[in-house]
């Protein structure tokens, strides 16, 4: 028995995606983030305390949007999505005999229904790689890309995870402006973050704000710890990048806490080190493959911490072990509070899935776990968690895309002028 209280918060006011499936009723397009490498030489301020992340430019963002820009793109689809169609009663001149045929299958029959939206993406190779949300190319069975120079190409879907919320599509082109890759875990609360993106169709529309917090958990996302900010995002603007002051892309928009489907004052995005990780799979093999090691964990509050003997309420409190699991074969127990995996710190349980999930099956996970009021270190080999492949659309490439990520930085010209 799970529980997550954040995530029942969430489901009650309504977290809403930001892509091209707003048009189906379901999500709402976010904003895009637009990156490029030169900002610092372009006339950046210096700020007192740290240039690099926190200080707001005496020209505020210009320079910024002129160097990254080009390499954000709008990306339009087009597709079918099953609805069904509801019979509200049965004829009055069906035969006795053929009444419970109707009754049995009235209520939900599946249609095609047409499907058309949009999102935005980031251009991560010279060669054509996009990054965008998957939820912005799922369904589509007509991917087109919009450069800013108004040159536009149809894009292969390479691969598609729904659990992370992140696609990585190409296009057939060369020598491409490329954003600038950043590291999430350097992101500090307070920040200024920039996003650039196309909301309701307004292409490179750029809105800034800061980080709010980190390692956010949303609905349906299980294994994402977001980032959250307050910029204006909007439907039209998912897979479009979150920039920091140095230009860098930190992560990808993706969703929006909202009642009425427009922005509310909170936005989410995947981090790019996340994000990374999956587009590398993604691209080698196709699908994602992520670690379990077989629990179910509930949140310790303060009268669990104080039955434990804990000094504060932290941890992921483990309410079942599944048996013949990797857990259980450790030695991992029913009521252990698990600390730390790793090394790194567990303060809430939200946090172990995405942790776990990001360990590569096979390999062994260091858990500081918190039993008979005392400390204890179990090592555990992760196993794979196994789920349907989401969707390949051409024969993945071996070129890791850590390799590209490393291109994107050495074939940057000095000037940070990438388009």
């Amino acid at each position: 028995m799970k529980a997550n209280l954040l995530v029942g918060a969430l489901v009650a006011a309504g977290v809403i995606g930001t892509g091209a499936a707003a048009y189906r009723g379901h999500w709402s397009p976010v904003a895009s983030v637009q990156a490029n490498p030169a900002v610092l030489e372009s006339g950046v301020a210096a700020p007192a305390v740290n240039p690099a992340t926190s200080s707001l430019p005496l020209n505020g963002f210009s320079d910024l949007v002129k160097a990254y820009g080009p390499a954000v793109v709008n990306v339009q689809v087009e597709g079918t999505v099953k609805t069904s169609n509801q019979i509200q009663g049965i004829p009055d001149d069906v035969p006795e005999e053929f009444r419970d045929f109707f009754r049995n299958f009235r209520g939900q029959m599946p249609r095609a229904t047409p499907m058309r939206g949009e999102g935005s993406g980031f251009i991560v190779s010279p060669d054509g790689y996009i990054l965008t949300n998957a939820h912005v190319v799922d369904h589509a069975s007509v991917v087109n890309v919009r450069l800013t120079d108004r040159r536009e190409f149809k894009a292969k879907v390479v691969g598609v995870d729904k659990d992370s919320d992140v696609a990585l599509i190409k296009i057939a082109a060369d020598h491409l402006p490329v954003v600038k890759i950043g590291n999430s875990r350097d992101a500090k609360v307070g920040e200024w973050v920039v996003a650039i993106g196309s909301p309701y169709g307004f292409e490179n529309s750029v809105t800034a704000g800061i980080v709010s917090a980190k390692s956010r958990s949303l609905p349906d996302a299980t294994y994402v710890p977001f980032i959250q900010t307050d910029v204006a995002v909007n439907p039209g603007n998912s897979g479009g990048p979150l920039l920091n002051m140095k230009g860098e892309v930190i992560g990808i928009n993706s969703q929006i806490f909202s009642r009425t489907g427009s922005f509310a004052g909170i936005s989410f995005a995947i981090p790019i080190d996340y994000a990374f990780n999956v587009a590398d799979q993604l691209m080698k093999t196709g699908k994602v493959t992520r670690g379990r090691i077989g629990v179910q964990i509930q949140e310790v509050n303060a009268q669990f911490a104080d039955s434990f003997g804990l000094d504060r309420p932290r941890g992921a409190l483990v309410s079942d072990v599944i048996e013949g699991g990797p857990a259980e074969k450790a030695g991992i127990k029913d009521g252990d509070v698990i600390l730390s995996v790793d090394g790194k710190p567990v303060e809430r349980s939200t946090q172990l899935p995405s942790v776990i999930s990001a360990i590569k099956p096979g390999d062994s996970a260091r858990l500081e776990v918190w039993r008979d009021r005392s400390v204890k270190n179990i090592n555990v080999k992760v196993d794979e968690f196994k789920e349907e492949v989401q969707k390949v659309s051409f024969a993945p490439s071996a070129k890791p895309l850590r390799l590209l990520r490393s291109a994107v930085r050495l074939l940057m010209p000095a000037s940070g002028q990438r388009r």
